[in-house]
């Protein structure tokens, strides 16, 4: 992030923030979503964490911390639009078939098996795993951002990586047992 244009945006410069708000916007979005897993929640997200940047820009110690800073702010702002709005989301399955699978459609079910298995961790996991592994932060960098000590990052991967294992291992057992009714 441009250090300068964080720096004016903190003197209260609009159309720095703006060129800011642009630059991170798409983002900080595609962040919220990862986390969230739904767009419109993602959107709300996305623009309470903008908003909050714009206010608490002027106490930003250090404009090069700008990114991890932003971070933190639209984690928490996930958080609160994860408590706000509890969503009903059907357990769906895969039924599997006889008929061998193309590569295309085998690809599709497994994108929706680790889908599921993603939607099956709290928030607080899915938010090490989105800075960590889409966003490719190390995991000191992660603990900065979400503002816990590195050995909470690291538990709260470890524990994440352990539930999605969990997850698949269930759903692969549920649709052996099917096939084999």
């Amino acid at each position: 992030m441009d250090t300068d244009l964080v720096i004016q945006a903190q003197g209260g410069d609009e159309e720095a923030f703006a060129s800011l708000a642009v630059a991170a916007g798409d983002r900080l979005h595609a962040v919220a979503h990862r986390i969230l897993r739904d767009t419109d929640l993602a959107e709300d997200a996305t623009q309470q964490a903008l908003l909050t940047i714009w206010r608490n820009l002027p106490q930003l110690r250090d404009p090069a911390r700008f990114d991890a800073w932003s971070y933190r702010l639209l984690v928490r702002a996930c958080y609160a639009e994860a408590r706000r709005t509890r969503h009903w989301t059907p357990g769906l399955r895969l039924v599997d078939t006889d008929e061998p699978m193309a590569d295309a459609s085998a690809s599709v079910a497994d994108r929706d098996q680790l889908e599921r298995a993603f939607r099956r961790l709290s928030i607080d996991h899915r938010a090490v795993v989105v800075l960590h592994h889409y966003l490719d932060m190390p995991l000191p960098e992660v603990a900065d951002a979400l503002g816990i000590p590195a050995g909470t990052a690291r538990s709260r991967l470890h524990y994440a990586m352990r539930g999605l294992r969990a997850a698949l291992d269930a759903d692969a057992r549920h649709v052996s047992r099917e096939a084999s009714s």
